[in-house]
């Protein structure tokens, strides 16, 4: 495999040129030669203008590349950039495939008219053969096609999906320029494998097949880093790799001993024999090898038109030897034909020869079997008659029945709605009213003594039963009237209660707000007469540290005024008696008042109470009121 240009797996233009054969080079076994042709690739721009790809993707200079192995494997489907529905390039597409089938020696008649609309049949045979030129043993399946033919297309790497319902029309006009895309594809990937095929090893160009590649446990391992380096770059989207370039190369060479000397002395020698061959090439007049270049071109062509029509004479010669193997199973069947008649003809000589009968007698014969031909001509002219008239009868009568069958199915179905159908039904009353489609002589007879009298009867209870209710629904009708107007009566005077309700609720509202404010002023008092209590209780507080105060400072002078502190102590004394029983009165006082506030605040409640007890009493009185009211 050789990595020219035709050796990619892909047809889209080539993103750096292949400049970098020789850095893949083998050992070198010439000395003149040492690892081929070494071209260093040109730096390219950094602004390198954004490629799009051949499947619709664009990928920039830095852009992330896709692996070629799973570029088709992703959840979007790409659309197919080719006019596959426009009719010239559809026609040209016919044409490369009938003309790379006639190349190849398609088994069987193809031509442009054929391939046109093809059967699902021909489609097969002709995917079969491209196919077997990637695999040669393949042979199409027989159980679901529509599944295997997509899915063999995408394992290749078709990157447009072929759906599976347009497998069972492929000739049809929507359907058959993308089988007939797919197609093209497939012969394209046949080229380029067999183009791949034919090329002995890889990368044979590389010395100009002056050197073979040498294997070795080394070489491999170097061979696999570079090839893992630059595929990682180029999947980051590198274009262009001279460090690995470099480094590869100087591992090469200390791998193979490079004589670097020698290696730049055999560029120089090689420089020279260049610039030595471009003067030649200036100075002769006449250049022979554009000459001899443009003869083999045309010898080329030559030999291409050559093979072409011995491939079109093999195809003409296959087709008359079809022809000929026909003709001759035709004439062996028209000898054998010959060969009956002959005998047949010898039986009847034979049979001539020996019958007794005179030709008076077989003139008699003939003339009889005549008329027994035309009596029986007549006679079967008449059966045929007669056979169309019963044939328009019957016809008749099914359509009769049918129609009656239609009727007898409306009637049991309706009996069956109305509960009369079974003879257990409802309101069969013991009798079978189903009509059935087994008819006889006494069917008719039977149907009215079994059915009609029975039904005519049932009919007429049925509207005495009807009238009577009517009747019953008018009386009925007059007594919900006059309910109706009783409950309007009834509505009025519960309107009226419930007037005298609200009445009384705001009332008793207005007494509740009353009574709460009546709270809120006894509450203040006892609050006010709380805040004097303590008022007071500080007073007696203060005057009683005052006293001790008073008392600690008289100790101090105690053995000096003696008869002046028993005196003060006896007014001390006297005075807090004094404010002791008023306060005591004061509390006796408030405490009265309290008790007599508590007092008539729970004759209040009573009140309230009462009031409560004559409201439930009224709100019993009015749900018996409208219980009543309802009750009628």
């Amino acid at each position: 495999m050789s990595r020219r240009p035709s050796s990619r797996y892909s047809e889209m233009p080539m993103r750096v040129t292949d400049s970098r054969m020789s850095l893949i080079s083998a050992t070198p076994q010439n000395k003149d030669n040492v690892f081929g042709k070494l071209n260093i690739p040109k730096p390219h721009s950094t602004t390198s203008e954004r490629r799009t790809s051949f499947f619709g993707k664009g990928i920039g200079a830095g852009g992330q590349r896709n692996s070629m192995f799973g570029a088709y494997g992703g959840p979007e489907k790409m659309k197919d950039p080719r006019p596959l529905h426009d009719k010239a390039f559809v026609q040209q597409c016919i044409k490369q495939l009938c003309e790379f089938l006639v190349e190849r020696g398609f088994p069987g008649s193809i031509t442009v008219k054929a391939l046109q609309s093809p059967s699902t049949k021909e489609f097969l045979k002709i995917f079969e053969f491209v196919y077997s030129f990637l695999e040669p043993s393949f042979q199409m399946p027989t159980a679901k096609v529509e599944e295997e033919i997509p899915r063999m297309l995408k394992d290749l790497g078709y990157p447009f999906a072929l759906s599976k319902s347009s497998m069972y029309s492929i000739g049809a006009p929507h359907t058959w320029p993308q089988a007939l895309g797919a197609l093209i594809w497939l012969i394209d990937t046949v080229k380029l494998f067999s183009g791949v095929r034919e090329q002995g090893l890889l990368f044979s160009d590389f010395s100009d097949e002056l050197c073979d590649l040498e294997g070795g446990a080394e070489y491999n391992k170097l061979f696999m880093e570079y090839c893992s380096d630059t595929y990682n770059k180029f999947m980051q989207g590198a274009d262009t790799f001279e460090d690995e370039d470099e480094d590869y190369l100087n591992k090469l060479k200390k791998l193979y001993n490079v004589d670097e000397a020698l290696l730049k002395s055999q560029q120089e020698k090689h420089a020279m024999l260049m610039e030595h061959v471009e003067r030649l090439e200036r100075e002769s007049q006449t250049d022979r090898l554009a000459g001899k270049r443009t003869e083999k071109l045309r010898l080329q062509a030559d030999l291409q038109k050559l093979q072409n029509y011995r491939c079109t004479l093999e195809a003409h010669k296959t087709g008359l030897e079809n022809k000929a193997a026909g003709l001759a199973e035709e004439l062996e069947a028209a000898e054998m034909q010959l060969d009956g008649l002959k005998q047949e003809r010898t039986r009847l000589q034979l049979i001539l020869e020996n019958q007794k009968f005179t030709p008076a007698d077989i003139e008699r014969i003939n003339r009889e079997r005549n008329e027994l031909q035309q009596t029986v001509q007549s006679l079967n002219q008449s059966l045929e008659e007669a056979e169309q008239l019963v044939w328009n009868e019957e016809v008749n009568l099914s359509k009769t029945k049918e129609k009656a069958e239609l009727k007898v199915a409306e009637y049991n179905k309706l009996g069956r709605k109305l509960k009369l159908i079974p003879q257990s039904a409802e309101n069969a009353c013991g009798h079978d009213f189903e009509i059935r489609t087994d008819y006889s002589a006494t069917t008719i007879t039977q149907y009215k003594t079994q059915i009609q009298n029975p039904l005519k009867n049932m009919i007429v209870d049925v509207e005495d039963e009807y009238s009577r209710l009517t009747n019953v629904k008018l009386s009925l009708e007059e007594t919900v009237e006059q309910v109706k107007s009783n409950i309007l009566d009834k509505e009025n005077d519960i309107k009226h209660l419930k007037e005298q309700i609200r009445r009384v609720d705001q009332q008793l509202e207005h007494d509740m707000q009353e009574m709460v404010q009546e709270e809120e002023k006894w509450v203040a008092e006892v609050d006010s007469a709380e805040t004097h209590k303590k008022r007071l209780e500080k007073n007696v507080k203060q005057g009683c540290e005052e006293a001790e105060e008073e008392l600690k400072a008289a100790q101090q002078q105690y053995h000096v005024v003696v008869q002046e502190t028993n005196e003060e102590n006896r007014m001390v004394f006297k005075n807090l008696t004094d404010v002791f029983t008023s306060a005591v009165n004061h509390l006796c006082a408030v405490e009265k008042h309290c008790s007599e506030q508590l007092k008539r605040f729970d004759k209040l409640k009573e009140v309230i109470h009462e009031d409560e007890a004559d409201m439930k009493q009224l709100t019993d009185l009015v749900e018996n009121f409208v219980k009543k009211v309802n009750s009628f």
